[in-house]
């Protein structure tokens, strides 16, 4: 995950805000897997299996314009993500 998202910043000579806790704004273009992973910490899904019969329900937490950029640049890209509320 380290190696995939450093080489994306690397080739376009970019980096990422907010994987600092103590300094949101902080940019890095050297992003740990701990500090990536913990950008998605809010991210829930939620199903609820109403009554026999009916349509199961689920609700995924939107990306922000930030989380979908890593996805992107870790190859996994958004409608992966979207087809977990399927």
């Amino acid at each position: 995950m380290e190696f995939v998202l450093r080489r994306s910043l690397g080739q376009e000579q970019a980096t990422l805000p907010g994987l600092h806790p103590e300094n949101k704004k902080k940019m890095t273009d050297k992003p740990t897997a701990e500090r990536t992973l913990k950008a998605f910490a809010g991210v829930t899904l939620t199903i609820i299996k109403p009554a026999a019969g009916e349509e199961i329900l689920r609700r995924l937490t939107p990306l922000s314009k930030w989380q979908e950029d890593i996805l992107q640049r870790l190859g996994l890209g958004t409608p992966l993500y979207g087809q977990h509320a399927l």
